[in-house]
């Protein structure tokens, strides 16, 4: 919406950095107010509605049913596989995978971040569109310098995910014993990484900091397991690293691998390949990286870039 200049209201449940159990109770007359507004808010049949995931930790998709069926234009969007999340604890009564689908069904257009997603959204709705997610390249400082003196592997992300780390970390502590490399962490975590810890240096994601420390970083890592959820990753991470030009290692898994093969990046399988991977890029030469750097900006300009699929995106919504 920012990117095109356009006119618009934003809606969020609780105005929070995530609607986690512990956040929600925390905040109980905020959930009381979002609750009570979602009931309230009734659309006109002239107003375009994009709902993203689900409107309301509390639901199985009724509410999300109502207001992508009231609007004029129901557009319901999503970029992760949650679809496929599992019934446990508080997902037992409010499912985000029911509401997933009923969400599916009443939106007049579903906009899916990869073709593994809409195939599944497929299966409910006819009338799909994939626009991948997309960066805005102007937010990210370059990386102009690629000589390494003390070596940094920089990986960004929520706490949820940071668990991926640990499947790669024999590798990432035999790099760092070879070569000194530090771990940089970028997330809002604070948990303990275990074996890891004698080489992560942990920074607290900010919105005015995080790109230059992706920029003054040697590489940038996305691991992931290869199952349900996350081969419908958008392989945000990777855009990130690219939109910095700093060269990048990932799991070839769902979107990751190709926007990886477009990069002329390396997509290890195993904890093997990570450990020849990662000491491959960091002996690199200064040029050679920074070709790694460029091609990799240069494909998310041109595949990944809100100039990319701004037009693709208003054609989608009607606009």
């Amino acid at each position: 919406m920012d990117h095109l200049k356009l006119q618009f209201k934003e809606l969020n449940y609780i105005d929070s950095a995530d609607n986690s159990f512990s956040t929600l109770v925390r905040s109980p007359l905020k959930v009381l107010a979002a609750e009570q507004k979602l009931r309230t808010e009734r659309p006109s049949d002239r107003t375009r509605v994009i709902l993203s995931r689900r409107a309301s930790p509390f639901s199985n998709g009724a509410a999300e049913e109502k207001l992508l069926r009231n609007a004029g234009l129901g557009i319901y969007d999503f970029d992760d596989s949650i679809m496929s999340v599992s019934p446990e604890g508080t997902q037992r009564i409010w499912s985000i995978s029911r509401a997933w689908n009923r969400s599916v069904r009443a939106a007049d257009i579903v906009i899916a971040g990869n073709d593994y997603l809409a195939n599944a959204a497929a299966e409910v709705n006819s009338n799909v569109v994939v626009i991948p997610s997309c960066v805005e390249l102007a937010d990210y400082q370059v990386k102009t310098d690629y000589t390494i003196e003390d070596p940094a592997i920089v990986w960004i992300g929520s706490p949820s995910t940071e668990k991926y780390l640990l499947k790669i970390a024999q590798a990432l502590l035999r790099v760092h014993e070879e070569t000194g490399a530090r771990l940089r962490v970028i997330s809002s975590g604070s948990a303990s990484l275990g074996p890891l810890e004698v080489m992560v240096d942990r920074i607290s994601w900010r919105p005015d900091t995080y790109s230059s420390e992706l920029a003054s970083a040697d590489v940038g890592i996305m691991p992931l397991p290869d199952n349900e959820w996350s081969r419908g990753k958008c392989a945000y991470k990777l855009l990130q690293y690219g939109a910095a030009a700093l060269p990048m290692v990932g799991s070839p898994v769902g979107a990751n691998r190709h926007l990886l093969e477009a990069s002329n990046a390396l997509g290890p399988e195993n904890v093997g390949e990570w450990t020849d991977s990662l000491l491959e890029v960091l002996a690199l030469t200064t040029n050679e990286r920074a070709l790694l750097g460029r091609t990799a900006r240069s494909v998310i300009e041109a595949d990944y870039s809100f100039d990319a699929w701004s037009d693709s995106w208003s054609r989608a919504v009607q606009l």
